[in-house]
Parts: structure tokens; sequence; C-alpha cells
């Protein structure tokens, strides 16, 4: 494993109790990081968080993303508990109901607005000032290939991902001299338990539309991830930067 330098720096991921969110809390902490790990399900969000204590300072905190009290007053916790907050990685989502666009509930359509854009969007407004503040901070959005691409049979999702996109590229614009950098990783299709509850036919249509033949795996991102959070990411902000195998068409 190529090591990045994140010796001194103090983390919040968030959706990490599982998948992506934890391989990017695991990589953080081999990395040096201390990480604060936020997630919704506080039962595993604790069992994760108990593993990788034995990697590095992982401290658990039950936050729902959609809540902006609840992430204001975690935020304000550990600022507190760290001194300072320096990278925030909003990993925070779901994939939602599959349909057509004429058969999507609106409560599905919603929900993945509100889950995976607007909680990205709360927990950016929560620590983007005391990152400029203190002159540094790095941004990273866990957004998908769906976002630019579109996919059939899941409209609100790739939607939410396409927000996900946009809010990186203003932020970043924003911030670009703050010492703040924002950046977004768009997976092509990521081998996570989120595939549990759907068809197998589902999981074999995204495979297949992967030129290198597999799904990526969470480490794949979470090298991704620490990049983008370390300081020798100095002059990358506002990129869109896909791990899709080939899968991506622009």
């Amino acid at each position: 494993m190529n090591q990045f330098d994140l010796k001194g720096r103090n983390a919040i991921v968030t959706g990490a109790a599982k998948g992506i969110g934890a391989a990017i809390a695991e990589r953080f902490l081999e990395s040096g990081a201390a990480v604060a790990l936020w997630d919704v399900d506080g039962t595993r969000l604790a069992e994760t968080a108990a593993r990788l204590s034995a990697v590095g300072e992982a401290t658990a905190h039950t936050v729902d993303v959609i809540d902006p009290r609840a992430i204001n007053q975690a935020a304000e916790r550990c600022i507190a508990a760290f001194g300072r907050v320096d990278i925030l990685v909003n990993n925070a989502g779901t994939v939602g109901t599959l349909g057509k666009v004429w058969e999507q509930p609106l409560e599905n359509w919603e929900r993945m607005l509100r889950l995976n854009l607007t909680g990205t969007f709360l927990c950016c407004q929560a620590l983007v000032e005391h990152m400029m503040a203190n002159g540094y901070g790095r941004i990273v959005n866990i957004a998908s290939n769906a976002g630019k691409m579109g996919v059939p049979n899941n409209a609100p999702y790739a939607a939410s991902k396409a927000g996900v996109i946009s809010l990186t590229k203003s932020l970043a614009k924003e911030t670009a001299a703050t010492g703040v950098l924002v950046n977004a990783i768009c997976p092509g299709g990521a081998n996570t338990d989120l595939f549990t509850n759907f068809p197998a036919e589902y999981k074999a249509q995204i495979e297949a539309g992967v030129p290198m033949g597999r799904l990526v795996e969470g480490a794949e991102i979470a090298a991704l991830a620490a990049w983008l959070a370390s300081e020798d990411c100095s002059f990358t902000t506002g990129g869109v930067h896909d791990i899709s195998g080939g899968r991506a068409d622009y």
C-alpha cells in the first residue's frame, strides 16, 4: 500500500459504519489521521469504531445527516475534541428504489435528494467556515458515475448524485483562495452490501457496463480519497474523479 501522509490531521467521515465510508475511515487511520465516524446506525457504527480503534484514533458519533441540528451539534463536538477539523468526507447516502421514472414514488425521489444531496450540503455548511478560518481544509464528496451518465431504473439516485457534482464545483470555486479544496469521487458501481436488497440481474447489469469487468472495491475508492484529503492534493479543486474501471462515457 502506498502511504499518504495524514499525520496530525483530523477527519470526519459520514456514512462510516460500513462499505465505502468504513474503508475510507480505515485508510485515513492507517495514514495517521484521527477519524470521527458519523452514521445514523449507532449499533453498527459502534462495532466499526471498535474494530478500527485497533488501527488508530477512531471515535463514533451517531448522526443523521438530514438533521441540521444533529449535524451542527456533532460538528461542534468534533471541533472541541480535535481542536480543529481538517478533512470532511461526505459519503452518507443510499441507492433507493428501482423503477422507471414514471414508476418512481415521489417519496423515493425526495428521499434521494434529501439524503444524498441535502445531507452533503448541510455537512459542508457546518464545517466549511471553520476550515476557512483555519486556512486549510479538504472536502471529499462521494458522488457517482451515475450522476454524470444517468442510469435507467434509478433516476432519483442519479439526479441526486448529479447535484453532488454541481455542489462540489460551486463550493470549490467559492473556497479556492482560502486553502480549502473540494473534490468529488465518482465510483462506477462499488462492491458493497447496497446490492443485497436488489435483484442479482441489477448488479450483473452494472458489472457488464464496466470495461474492466468488475465492480470497484471500497479500498480502491479509499486510496483516491486519501490522496484528495492530503496536502499532496494542492492544486486540484472542483475535480470530479472517476473510479469506474473505464465505465464513464464523458
